[in-house]
């Protein structure tokens, strides 16, 4: 039987979720996990990777199971025996075609940004204290959702069958000294949301116009963009699915 988990963790101490040969990633602790748990050799599927250092509040993996599984039992052993820094937090039994890749409608990330010196934000947030214009990175922001190409912001060296994206939603919101940036899409490519967060902030700081951000867009060309701001204050919050999967 399938069943899909939701899982949580710190990003700081892995290089991403996914599973390599010569580092750590949060997908090798968990499959450990399950595999002494359930005595047998365990395979989990993530619905995406996350770069080394970003955080999840809500990644999603799925894995099959051949014996009826007791979800709070599960998840009570599998905290126990997981790292501190990554915590089980929901699982759900979903058909056997069930894909928690492939079936993902819609992906949430927000990016931190605290804006004063804090201590208790390093590696869970990027540290930046220049002023800002909140106003116009939200107009600008505002433009991401009437197009589709993001080649601009991709990762060069990726292989994708497409560039294209639907972003249903981005803006920032200040709260207290944290500055975080929501965005939604039906599918992200590598290192989208960190050029993204860059290039606004180019922006916010006047260095680029609201018509500049959609040239850039426009002429799908990588250099044109921001810098890839750090992965520590990325963090992937949200997979949704059709509810017809579950059970």
């Amino acid at each position: 039987m399938r069943y899909f988990f939701t899982i949580a963790y710190k990003g700081t101490n892995y290089h991403g979720w996914q599973k390599q040969p010569n580092a750590i990633g949060v997908q090798q602790k968990v499959e450990e996990v399950f595999s002494r748990i359930l005595n047998r050799e365990i395979e989990i599927v993530g619905s995406g990777r996350t770069d080394s250092g970003v955080h999840a509040t809500a990644q999603v993996f799925h894995c099959d199971v051949s014996e009826t599984i007791n979800p709070k039992q599960l998840l009570y052993k599998a905290n126990k025996m997981l790292p501190h820094d990554v915590a089980l937090k929901h699982v759900q039994h979903v058909k056997n075609d069930a894909h928690s890749r492939f079936d993902a409608t819609l992906r949430a990330y927000q990016y931190h940004i605290v804006t004063e010196k804090n201590p208790f934000a390093i590696n869970q947030a990027y540290i930046f204290t220049k002023e800002l214009d909140i106003v116009k990175m939200n107009l600008a922001s505002e433009k991401l959702t009437i197009y589709q190409d993001f080649e601009c912001f991709s990762k060069v060296k990726t292989d994708v069958y497409t560039f294209n994206c639907d972003i249903f939603e981005a803006f920032w919101k200040q709260e207290q000294d944290t500055l975080v940036f929501h965005i939604k899409a039906n599918r992200f490519l590598r290192g989208m949301v960190r050029a993204i967060v860059g290039t606004l902030l180019d922006v916010g700081q006047n260095r680029l116009d609201i018509e500049d951000f959609e040239q850039i867009i426009r002429k799908r060309n990588r250099k044109l963009a921001g810098r890839a701001v750090p992965a520590n204050g990325l963090y992937l919050t949200e997979v949704k699915y059709p509810e017809e999967i579950y059970l």
